[in-house]
């Protein structure tokens, strides 16, 4: 299958920044073949199985979500303003309501909004999370996932630190699979002994898959590990020797220029969650100085129930109007370095740099074609200020995945949303009900 994407603004995101304002990209199966200017192409049209007249759009790489948790859509909205909502609602929710049917309906429902987003990259975190391979193999969105190791019994463990025998049957059998890379997620280093630790960083080591974690998000987490080790998060964990270039730390908001040296030297990559961060008042993180460091740091929307939106547009935005803020200069964070963040810099921190995040010969075909036709993209002068400023998900046109159209004028290509919707919502009555009782 050969296709020729023709007539759009093409931002490559390659090193150079290289972009073609009226391109082309010819994909042939699952990556791309050739790109370049227009006028250039040699092979004439009739030469293509399908041809694409992008005109009015702006062409980038497939968006990269470095953290998420897609099963958890039931709790949008639940208890957003109130104090310590994770320990009052979310963790006695999953362990009364979530079922593996239910986390396998909201992944479904999870991914078609982020691939409505331009979003075709993922990192998740939760429980039954072969549940969540299979909703994303059937919505064919590439993926990161892991299985939460914690502490306690879950809704899908009896016993504390059953994640990591569930790690042990889920990583194999998922192993091998084209868009699935298999990983392995503690909760926290608070939540998890060192014992507990060792062996999920063991577990990835023997499989070479990566390993997540929640790291330096919140105040009680820093007094935790002052009082206990007289250290920081990133010195305990770099301590027991589970810190690594595999290691995608998802947060890290409370950091100190100790940890920043330890996180350049162990070549861990970070999730940036802006939206659910400041939501929640916890802070805003040291970007700007993991940047000048080279440590790679990506775009997250964390969970639906903490950043409540699934679109890293969203975040472009939050990243720009608070890091100017925090430090007094309009010039920190150039719109041109945002959007690499949600996308090479994002496939930087997941180690997938290699094939996707970019738009180069080789690469795997994972695209997004925005569209500037609608009333918030006119005039553009800067490509790169458009999509941080001015655009948001309902801008995304097409979106492909390896090739494969998945997003065909801002609609799913295999599934139906209606559909979607209407199968989560029935899942949730018994989830409803408890909430409702909890509020």
């Amino acid at each position: 299958m050969k296709t020729l994407i023709k007539n759009s603004h093409v931002l490559t995101m390659d090193a150079k920044r290289t972009e073609y304002p009226d391109g082309y990209v010819i994909i042939e199966d699952t990556r791309i073949l050739e790109i370049g200017p227009y006028d250039q192409l040699l092979q004439s049209e009739s030469s293509f199985d399908e041809v694409i007249d992008a005109h009015q759009t702006i062409a980038i790489p497939g968006m990269v979500n470095t953290h998420t948790h897609i099963g958890m859509i039931p709790f949008r909205s639940l208890g957003d303003d109130y104090p310590d909502r994770l320990r009052r609602f979310l963790f006695p929710l999953e362990t009364a309501c979530m079922t593996k049917e239910l986390a396998y309906y909201s992944g479904k429902y999870a991914i078609a909004e982020m691939q409505l987003a331009g979003i075709t990259t993922f990192a998740d975190m939760y429980y039954f999370e072969d549940a969540l391979a299979q909703a994303t193999d059937e919505m064919k969105s590439r993926a990161i996932l892991g299985e939460t190791i914690v502490d306690f019994p879950s809704c899908d463990a009896s016993t504390a630190h059953g994640g990591i025998e569930y790690a042990e049957k889920f990583i194999p059998k998922w192993l091998d699979h084209e868009l699935i890379t298999p990983a392995v997620a503690p909760h926290a280093p608070n939540t998890n002994d060192p014992e507990a630790l060792k062996a999920a960083a063991a577990l990835a080591e023997k499989y070479g898959v990566p390993m997540t974690m929640h790291v330096a998000e919140m105040d009680y987490e820093m007094k935790h590990f002052k009082e206990l080790h007289n250290a920081t998060p990133i010195e305990f964990l770099q301590s027991i020797g589970v810190l690594s270039p595999r290691f995608i730390a998802a947060h890290c908001i409370h950091l100190s220029a100790q940890d920043l040296q330890i996180l350049k030297q162990e070549g861990v990559g970070v999730a940036h969650c802006i939206g659910a961060n400041t939501k929640s008042a916890k802070g805003v993180a040291r970007v700007k100085d993991m940047q000048e460091m080279s440590i790679p740091v990506g775009l997250g929307t964390d969970g639906p129930s903490s950043g409540n939106t699934l679109d890293l547009f969203t975040q472009m935005k939050l990243v720009a109007n608070f890091h100017k803020t925090t430090l007094q200069d309009r010039t920190a964070f150039p719109a041109s370095d945002i959007v690499a963040m949600a996308t090479i810099e994002g496939a930087k921190v997941l180690n997938m740099s290699h094939e996707i995040g970019s738009l180069e010969i080789g690469k795997k075909a994972d695209i997004v074609l925005v569209e500037t036709k609608s009333v918030n993209m006119f005039p553009i002068f800067d490509p790169y200020a458009a999509l941080v400023y001015a655009a948001n998900a309902s801008n995304v046109q097409d979106v492909f995945i390896s090739g494969a159209a998945v997003i065909r004028d801002k609609e799913l290509v295999h599934h139906d949303l209606t559909v979607l919707r209407s199968n989560l919502s029935s899942e949730m009555i018994p989830f409803s009900k408890k909430a409702r009782e909890l509020a």
